[in-house]
């Protein structure tokens, strides 16, 4: 295998900016910035809008969209022609 053919596998903070929740886990994520975490060590921050804690298929506060309505309202506005 070729020398440096791969970016680094390494320990990363991911921060949900909407959320104000953190986690960390391992990714080849390249960023700039760093966070000091709970263990006292400093890891790479890569800031993200949404994650598990905020989107709202995982949070419960998800909005269902009506589509037999839609398919009613359809049918009704141009009939069966089959």
């Amino acid at each position: 295998m070729k020398k440096d053919g791969h970016p680094e596998y390494r320990l990363v903070v991911f921060q949900d900016i909407s959320a104000e929740e953190s986690f960390i886990t391992r990714s080849t994520a390249q960023t700039k910035e760093t966070i000091k975490w709970e263990d006292g060590n400093e890891y790479p921050l890569v800031k993200v809008e949404i994650s598990s804690k905020s989107h709202p298929f995982f949070t419960g506060k998800q909005m269902f969209v009506d589509t037999a309505g839609r398919v009613e309202k359809f049918l009704k506005k141009y009939g069966d022609r089959r």
